[in-house]
């Protein structure tokens, strides 16, 4: 039961999935230390250091039985987090205490154990954000040929089709997936370089073999999984590292914002809506509202998500030489609540886009509303082409245009444009094909064949690649 009378992170107790917040614990980041400083010690074992198996086998016994009050209360003494973990570590494998951390500096652990935390973030994105993709796909599929307006200047333009319209949302996660994709592949360890990068503890430990310095880091890189290190170091690994991981995260949230925003105009027209549970109250006040909740979370989640780089590309700016530590204390909290809340913006998505609602009938009436005007190029060639001079034909239907625009705007009638056509003699050679003439489905170009060819050659390639990974759904807790 949480304590009421202290803050409580909200993405943590709202908004963010029990698996994001696990990668950020307490737990997994401790747990990783006690890895980092097992695979250090195989390797410098393996190397020829004086390391038994028995001080190796202790410290296993124990790689994942943190003893937290000795390491609290030696971080009270001592005031350093990586020291009380390595004295709270050598109090269990008393063995290996003499050889806990033999050559290496804080950051060791801290910055190796960072990066896999990060790395295992991704992960976590990536599956979801495919998933929305996946979603969207379905909903681009199902509703491909359905006419509807599209907007610019959100004044009403050309048609388009629901399908096309989701096929942007899908196109600007194409692009998140392949920048996440290529962060991923450039993930490093920041490996075993030693206090300011130069490596020369481990140097020393080996007595000036450079090979056996340069194996070592190789050695307990793979026993973390991992292949590639960066190539040079001071204390840290490079922060611009965090500015990457943060510009992907505000990249993803950019593209959830716009989908977001979208479908709280779509509901306001009432032509789509986001999921409206059976008790869900929109409003304290107005019992009829349905307010787009989720959307307006998402939106709201983004902007956090969106101001985070700059935090990260001014830690970047100010790392004095080979190190300083006015890093740590911000990255304790922007990195894990970017992730957190990108992670909790991708459950709203995953919720809103698989429970999607269409009004197909007030999609028609609006079209009905604008199409007429949007016609009279067809009108009027078919005109021509019946025999009609193109100048008086465009001069008349300017006139009615406007009159029907006038009865529209002024006297909150009906469109009644195509009545006016009706009327006029000068269009009586089509009269019997406007109907024809008007039909919607006209009007969308290759919408259609479009939303096909795109999802054929540039999402399902991806979907495939993820199968095993799909069929999850979205949890919206509150």
């Amino acid at each position: 039961m949480s304590d009421t009378s202290v803050y409580e992170n909200p993405l943590l107790s709202r908004y963010a999935s029990k698996e994001m917040a696990e990668n950020f614990s307490d737990d997994k980041k401790f747990r990783l230390w006690r890895r980092l400083w097992i695979a250090l010690a195989e390797a410098e074992k393996e190397l020829g250091l004086n390391i038994t198996d028995g001080q190796i086998a202790e410290m296993k016994k124990f790689s994942d039985d943190i003893n937290y009050e000795d390491a609290r209360r030696f971080e009270s003494e001592v005031r350093h987090d990586v020291m009380a973990h390595v004295k709270a570590f050598g109090k269990q494998a008393k063995s290996a205490e003499p050889i806990i951390h033999l050559g290496a500096t804080s950051c060791y652990v801290t910055d190796n154990a960072e990066i896999i935390v990060i790395d295992n973030a991704l992960d976590i994105i990536l599956k979801k954000l495919v998933n929305v993709m996946d979603k969207l796909k379905n909903f681009a599929l199902r509703y491909k040929s359905l006419p509807t307006l599209g907007f610019t200047h959100l004044q009403p333009a050309q048609l388009t089709t629901v399908g096309k319209r989701a096929t942007l949302w899908l196109s600007d996660l194409e692009m998140d997936y392949y920048n996440l994709i290529n962060l991923k592949n450039s993930v490093k360890l920041r490996g075993v370089k030693g206090t300011t990068g130069t490596q020369a503890s481990f140097l020393d430990l080996f007595n000036g073999d450079g090979k056996k310095v340069k194996e070592l880091e190789k050695l307990v890189v793979s026993k973390l999984g991992y292949s590639k290190v960066f190539g040079v170091t001071g204390q840290t690994y490079p922060r611009k590292f965090d500015y990457n991981v943060l510009c992907v995260l505000s990249q993803i949230a950019q593209s959830c914002y716009r989908f977001s925003n979208d479908i709280r105009l779509l509901q306001h027209m009432k032509e789509v809506e986001e999921p409206f549970e059976k008790h869900q109250i929109g409003s304290s006040a107005m019992a009829y509202k349905r307010n787009p909740m989720r959307s307006e979370r998402m939106g709201s989640l983004a902007r956090y998500a969106l101001s985070l780089p700059i935090n990260a590309a001014v830690t970047a700016s100010t790392q004095w030489f080979e190190r300083t530590l006015d890093d740590s204390a911000n990255k304790r909290i922007v990195i894990a609540q970017a992730f957190l809340t990108v992670d909790a913006i991708l459950n709203l998505y995953l919720n809103i886009s698989e429970n999607l609602v269409v009004y197909e009938k007030v999609i028609s009436k609006h079209i009905a509303a604008e199409l007429p005007f949007m016609a009279t190029e067809n009108i009027m060639m078919e005109c021509v082409k019946a025999g009609g001079n193109r100048q008086e034909l465009h001069e008349r239907i300017r006139v009615l245009s406007m009159e029907a625009a006038k009865n529209v705007k002024q006297e909150g009638k009906e469109n009644n444009l195509i009545e006016l056509i009706r009327k006029d003699v000068m269009f009586r050679p089509i009269w019997d094909r406007l109907d024809g003439i008007l039909e919607a489905k006209n009007f969308i170009g290759r919408s259609s064949d479009q939303v096909d060819e795109f999802i054929s050659e540039e999402i399902d390639p991806i979907l495939q690649k993820h199968g095993k990974e799909l069929g999850i759904s979205g949890d919206v807790r509150v």
